[in-house]
């Protein structure tokens, strides 16, 4: 039995890539570890003799691993990390996503509230952000069941959906209350596009119980320059909402008037 240093040196570099795949410079360590005692328990058992000439066959046979395995190593590595990219997109999506409604939850929205905030002051734009409560959802859900009023918050989401632009930006502020931002559009027709939405969704029918009807009150705040911050602009919503369920609800408020319209 040689000793031979190509070889060897193939055999223990491939074995130290493996180990670094696996676990890092801690298995690394350990590999080279358990390599070093191995070589010197063979070293000590076949005392083999030192030969630096390579053969032919000894040439090509390590020409393989060479060659192959690196590649091997490489592909699978690479194919992990577009795996863990993606899981690590679809838990970021899932940790800003509502679990009902499947819209932007109440941190992402606020987040994207700020976002919208900020370029409305910079670029000087306009905007318009309503907040959207279902009339009466705690008589839903104590009279039809707590099953029944997520389908109706389900109902609203998918009408928000449909009804609003690529653009718009929807989400689930918390309960039965939602929020959008309707970035670019003016008062007038932010009022236009929410009254819409109100009317879609009141003449929704529910075929858990055909007696069922819900309604919506809509509170609009367009921004303006005077706004301290997106929370200042936020309370103009509010307020706007609470105007519209103290008038009656069913029907859509703004700061500056309201669009009175009943079912």
């Amino acid at each position: 039995m040689h000793f031979n240093p190509l070889p060897s040196v193939t055999t223990l570099s491939m074995m130290t890539m493996n180990n670094v795949a696996i676990g890092g410079p801690r298995f690394m360590l350990a590999g080279w570890v358990a390599q070093g005692l191995g070589i010197g328990a063979a070293l000590l058992v076949f005392a083999p003799a030192f030969v630096a000439v390579t053969s032919e066959a000894q040439l090509y046979a390590c020409l393989p691993i060479l060659m192959l395995y690196p590649l091997a190593l490489g592909w699978i590595c690479y194919r992990q990390a577009v795996t863990l990219a993606r899981h690590k997109r679809e838990l970021l999506a899932l940790s800003r996503t509502d679990s009902l409604s499947g819209l932007l939850n109440h941190g992402a929205w606020k987040d994207h509230l700020e976002i919208e905030f900020q370029r409305c002051r910079r670029e000087q734009v306009g905007a318009a952000i309503a907040l959207i409560d279902i009339d009466h959802f705690k008589t839903i859900n104590d009279t039809y069941g707590h099953v029944t009023g997520d389908i109706v918050l389900r109902q609203l989401s998918k009408v928000l959906r449909q009804n609003l632009r690529a653009s718009d930006l929807a989400g689930r502020y918390g309960g039965d209350e939602f929020c959008v931002i309707l970035p670019g559009m003016p008062l007038n027709r932010a009022t236009e596009v929410m009254d819409a939405l109100r009317d879609r969704f009141s003449a929704l029918a529910y075929v858990q119980d055909p007696t069922l009807r819900a309604s919506l009150s809509i509170g609009l705040a367009p921004y303006q320059p005077a706004h301290a911050d997106s929370t200042s602009w936020l309370n103009d919503a509010d307020q706007a909402l609470y105007e519209a369920k103290s008038s009656g609800r069913n029907r859509v408020s703004s700061v500056q008037g309201s669009w009175l319209r009943s079912v």
